[in-house]
């Protein structure tokens, strides 16, 4: 059994929990933090013949609809049996005496997880394959009828981006780090900017090639990973996100600027979108507004991870500097409008 800082509850009694509700057996289970991010504490759960993923609830005092594990609970276990790969989830658990806040248990998949878009360590071949899986991999969470899967009321359909933009000026307005001219430019141009369409869909939240989980030699995702923002809405707002990559740099979050994307085998932001289109159900296109919003969005959340920081109370040793680049993400938004 693990005993390590890093792990703030007691593994006794989650090895005891986990045996009886998944017939496990064997010696005692190794738990190991899983390093990264800024939010839900993970963990690998690994018993002799049996490797799981614990994700909980952070400890401390909450938002309301904050950290909403039984949501990223909800939403993989819908997907199950889909063409949008997501790993099996096995339990749900809402006692809080057990390991101090909710968690959920999935099982562990064996596979590349990149931390940078550059998907260092892989040859340019694959590298275009994979970018065109991931865009592939969107579209098919796009076309999912959410109420097939039971996920009609996952959030609410309609007014996404006018709803997300004032969800995120609102948090701007209540806690901000430094006056930032780009910050006031984009509250005031994003609302007057909304295009007409209103569509609909399943949004995984934070599409990025950092939450998806690639097989371990061919070429294409075999899970999204890091459900948490997850909702009902518009396909724009994930697609407009999983193209930052091509408007940030490799030093701000590991973006694509400034590298030779040709030579990488990289494809062109165009290219991306393209593969995304021949796969996806909806007409609709990316507009700078969509770019702008989806920067907009990510600054407020580096501006969120900043105060956290400089309240002490961020999940990850980087926040300080992650919480930086919320005035680099503004500018390159407001230079879009």
């Amino acid at each position: 059994m693990t005993d390590d800082k890093t792990v703030e509850f007691d593994t006794a009694r989650l090895d005891a929990y986990l045996r009886q509700a998944l017939g496990l057996s064997g010696g005692r289970p190794e738990i190991a933090r899983i390093s990264g991010g800024q939010s839900n504490p993970t963990f690998f759960v690994s018993y002799d013949t049996r490797r799981l993923v614990l994700r909980k609830q952070p400890p401390g005092e909450l938002l309301p609809s904050a950290h909403a594990i039984d949501r990223e609970y909800r939403v993989i276990s819908a997907l199950a049996g889909t063409d949008v790969p997501v790993p099996p989830a096995l339990l749900y658990c809402d006692d809080r005496n057990l390991i101090g806040t909710p968690f959920y248990v999935m099982e562990r998949l064996d596979g590349r997880v990149f931390h940078d878009c550059a998907l260092d360590g892989v040859a340019p071949d694959q590298r275009r394959a994979m970018y065109r899986s991931m865009a592939e991999t969107l579209a098919a969470l796009h076309n999912i009828d959410p109420a097939a899967r039971g996920l009609g009321d996952f959030g609410r359909p309609g007014d996404y981006f006018a709803r997300q933009i004032g969800r995120w000026t609102k948090q701007l307005q209540a806690a901000r780090t430094r006056d930032d001219a780009n910050f006031d430019r984009l509250i005031a141009w994003l609302p007057a900017h909304i295009p007409r369409d209103d569509l609909s869909a399943i949004a995984h939240g934070d599409y990025r090639i950092g939450n998806l989980m690639f097989h371990q030699t061919e070429p294409r995702v075999i899970a999204i990973l890091d459900w948490e923002l997850s909702t009902l809405g518009h396909p724009l707002g994930d697609l407009s996100h999983s193209c930052m990559a091509w408007h940030s740099a490799p030093d701000e979050y590991g973006g694509l600027v400034g590298l030779d994307l040709a030579a990488l085998g990289i494809p062109s932001r165009a290219a991306y979108e393209a593969d995304y289109y021949a796969m996806a159900d909806h007409p609709a296109r990316l507009t700078p507004f969509h770019m702008a919003y989806a920067m907009f969005r990510w600054a407020a959340i580096f501006e969120g991870i900043a105060v956290r920081a400089k309240a002490g109370t961020a999940a990850a040793d980087n926040a300080e500097a992650v919480g930086r680049l919320a005035a680099v993400f503004a500018r390159r938004a407001a230079e879009l409008t």
